[in-house]
């Protein structure tokens, strides 16, 4: 398994923003709107820092993949994708964490 599972990750998505709600969970969440896509965001992040917590890797992998599919189908319901984070993350790459926050402002 590559990086590249997260430009698949936002081809797939893409691929099911019009589908039928009925036979795919992707197109339900986003037919449920970008409220609903970010509550369950919220949900398996929360179930990710409890894996976290408790130190199993394995739960903590598979939670965190749950985590991250979320995160790109909330990030579909506005029109971004994984790209567009990885593209912010590459802008920061130079600079300091410390650094980065202060030019937010």
């Amino acid at each position: 398994m590559s990086y590249d599972a997260f430009k698949r990750l936002d081809a797939t998505i893409a691929a099911r923003k019009g589908a039928d709600p009925d036979t795919s969970w992707t197109a339900k969440l986003l037919a449920k709107g970008p409220e609903k896509c970010a509550e369950k965001f919220g949900e398996e992040a929360v179930e990710a820092i409890i894996e976290a917590v408790k130190g199993d890797r394995d739960k903590l992998a598979s939670e965190a993949a749950d985590a991250i599919y979320h995160l790109a189908v909330m990030l579909a319901a506005r029109d971004l994708t994984l790209k567009d984070v990885a593209e912010q993350l590459a802008k920061r790459e130079h600079q300091s964490g410390i650094a980065e926050k202060a030019g937010r402002g």
